[in-house]
């Protein structure tokens, strides 16, 4: 045998080799042909920037540019790729505190928009506020910018500062420079009212909100609690489990949400409480948001109690956190529903009782409280 067809049949081996071994693997993953096709375009598309890009290129930073852009591709701002520093970040975020200047920000109608400020963080303290559109970060246009590089932008070192181009409404744009801190949350704040009237404010669900709340709810109890009014306004949303914990301090035994995925599979969080305690009035705004419009759907639906404010802002689907070589994709993989299967998704909570703040004009009293407790004294 010459050599030649020595090494052809050599390469032919480990052609077929590999494509055995390959296709075995991609067969366990339940990979079909189109997806394996999908696969060998990102491969030779790497190596021939790898290969004819004029500057050197790592495998890394192209695997997470791909990951990034097939995560975008879905034109869900609420999943989104994390690479390994956002990640990190994120995840001390969710366990209460971070880097930053203390907003939370969405994006709507493609733009990039502040869900709310966390109270008494920079960005609050410097007068932002929910519904404001961002539209530059340190001069840079937001148009067309993910949710995910965004982010990354208005975090930074704590003591350093950022400038913020805020369009609000039909008011000129004005430029808002914050000094970023180290955000410390604490989620759950609450005290006695006159008449007994118990008052908690939750500004949003971490992994330490539920038994924060049953602690304060139990306090005011002891003290002679006879009616109590939730602040749910500018809550972004959290953790689910933890306003499902929430919830069931109010909805009667049933359903609080049931999430749904594409295949139709629903799983229902159920409240086991015996019946509702206390005449109950619920605050929201549009700054209310996932899992704080669990809380608001589930006592509306149930008739638990009264809300009173605004429209929520209506983020109803359910996102999971998988991971990827010390980073992680954010999917939505489910949608949910309120107790009486109402999707609020990309439509909001209307209040039962509609309190408007007034615009441009100084707030010298809470109208919005003023008119929770009228509510509230009429049931006592």
């Amino acid at each position: 045998m010459s050599r030649r067809k020595t090494i052809a049949g050599a390469v032919l081996l480990v052609v077929l080799t590999f494509f055995a071994t390959t296709g075995g693997y991609l067969y366990l993953l339940n990979v079909n042909a189109a997806d394996l096709a999908g696969t060998w375009q990102i491969f030779h598309a790497m190596q021939i920037i790898k290969s004819r890009y004029v500057e050197e290129t790592g495998t890394d930073t192209l695997v997470a540019g791909a990951i990034k852009g097939m995560v975008g591709s879905l034109g869900d701002p609420h999943s989104i790729y994390m690479d390994p520093k956002m990640y990190k970040e994120f995840m001390i975020e969710t366990e209460g505190s971070f880097g930053g200047v203390g907003i939370v920000v969405g994006m709507k109608d493609k733009q990039l928009m502040v869900v709310s400020p966390i109270e008494g963080t920079p960005g609050d303290q410097a007068g932002i506020k929910s519904g404001d559109q961002i539209v530059k970060i340190d001069g840079q246009d937001t148009k067309d910018m993910l949710l995910d590089e965004a982010v990354n932008k208005i975090r930074g070192p704590e003591g350093s500062q950022i400038v913020l181009s805020i369009k609000r409404g039909a008011e000129p744009v004005l430029d808002y420079t914050v000094t970023r801190s180290s955000i410390q949350i604490k989620t759950v704040a609450g005290k006695m009212l006159p008449g007994q009237i118990g008052y908690i404010r939750i500004s949003m669900f971490n992994e330490n909100t539920g038994n924060d709340f049953v602690q304060k709810y139990q306090e005011l109890e002891q003290q002679g609690m006879k009616a109590i009014v939730l602040d749910l306004r500018d809550n972004p949303g959290g953790l689910l489990e933890e306003s499902v914990k929430v919830a069931s301090k109010f909805v009667p035994k049933g359903p609080v949400v049931s999430v749904v995925d594409r295949q139709g599979n629903r799983e229902t969080h159920q409240s086991d409480l015996a019946a509702v305690k206390y005449p109950t009035v619920v605050l929201v705004n549009g700054g209310s948001a996932s899992a704080s419009e669990i809380v608001a759907g589930a006592i509306q639906d149930t008739g638990a109690g009264t809300l009173v404010g605004t429209k929520t802002y209506g983020k109803g689907s359910v996102q999971t956190l998988m991971r990827l070589n010390g980073g992680a994709i954010k999917l939505t993989i489910a949608k949910y529903l309120t107790p009486n299967d109402r999707s609020i998704n990309g439509i909001g909570i209307e209040p039962d009782v509609k309190v408007e703040l007034p615009q441009n004009q100084p707030v010298t009293t809470d109208i919005q409280l003023d008119k929770a407790l009228e509510i509230i004294k009429s049931k006592l």
